[in-house]
């Protein structure tokens, strides 16, 4: 499931420095503010070395492309797919299945002896 929308990227677009934690706060759909602050305290917490593993990150991450995303609901979805992709996939399997149970449901209503439709058809006529 290596596809452009499961990829983690750079946001230069929204970041501060390289675009690392904007990137990381994008594919986890976690708030920049707070991946930022992780790694403010990452940095004191483990005495600076965590910067050479930022530096690599910056280098190695290709930039966000601009048309990755066309709506917030699609951004917040694909999130949900890098999150849980199973739990995404019942998700839509449930949807599809409520669609399926609804429109069966109106196909058992139009094509089965019903007399009250059958008496407003008539009475159109």
């Amino acid at each position: 499931m290596n596809t452009p929308r499961t990829t983690l990227y750079r946001d230069r677009r929204n970041g501060k420095i390289m675009g690392v934690c904007s990137g990381i706060a994008d594919y986890t759909g976690i708030n920049a503010l707070w991946v930022r602050l992780m790694a403010v305290f990452l940095l004191f917490a483990t005495s600076g070395s965590i910067i050479p593993f930022y530096l690599i990150a910056g280098l190695l991450l290709n930039n966000k492309p601009a048309h990755l995303y066309t709506a917030p609901d699609e951004t917040q979805y694909w999130q949900r797919v890098r999150q849980s992709p199973k739990r995404t996939a019942r998700e839509i399997r449930a949807q599809m299945k409520d669609i399926d149970r609804r429109l069966a449901s109106v196909e058992n209503y139009y094509v089965s002896a019903n007399p009250r439709l059958s008496q407003e058809i008539e009475q159109l006529r």
